[in-house]
């Protein structure tokens, strides 16, 4: 039932094609806490696609726990191989 609702909601959000209205809708669905999550795991998958700082320096630059850094990069090795290309071509752009 969860995972049905979830991708139910991302399917509304994908068919917003304004991006300042789907933000006002991502601001009635979410908290400031979990905006401010989702924005420190978008920089932190940013930062794991981009290789170029240890986890340590990801997570002094991006001032979050290392822990965090850590459960990213696991999360990323979960991607298929294609799946992880994709999301390094659409972060970069």
């Amino acid at each position: 039932m969860a995972k049905d609702n979830w991708l139910k909601f991302v399917t509304f959000c994908a068919k917003e094609r304004d991006v300042k209205r789907l933000a006002e809708f991502l601001d009635l669905f979410l908290t400031h806490e979990e905006r401010e999550s989702i924005a420190s795991r978008w920089c932190i998958v940013k930062a794991l696609l981009a290789e170029e700082l240890t986890q340590r320096e990801m997570a002094k630059e991006l001032n979050v726990s290392i822990a965090k850094i850590t459960r990213g990069s696991n999360e990323l090795k979960r991607l298929s191989s294609e799946q992880r290309l994709a999301l390094k071509k659409w972060l970069r752009d």
